[in-house]
């Protein structure tokens, strides 16, 4: 099966900055927890405190997909559901 990678940058409101920092470090650490996952980093931008760069590697589409399923059921996918994420998925 084939890797995927997605990156990107999600852009959070100021009205629920203080809830995504809050959440953020759970998140990072459940993630790495999954099984399947290679990497995972979201930094935020110091020249922009809303916008916060996202990388992450599965092992397979099986991983990733688990890894969206858990993440829309999940305390970090209500803090973040007014985030615009602006994601680029690849498979190699």
């Amino acid at each position: 099966m084939s890797k995927i990678t997605l990156s990107g940058h999600i852009e959070v409101p100021s009205e629920d900055l203080n809830e995504v920092l809050a959440e953020l470090p759970n998140h990072i650490a459940l993630t790495h927890q999954e099984a399947g996952c290679i990497t995972f980093s979201v930094t935020r931008d110091s020249s922009n405190p809303q916008r916060f760069d996202v990388y992450e590697e599965f092992t397979d589409k099986v991983a990733f997909e688990k890894h969206q399923t858990r993440v829309k059921a999940s305390h970090w996918g209500e803090v973040t559901k007014n985030v615009e994420r602006f994601y680029t998925i690849s498979e190699a």
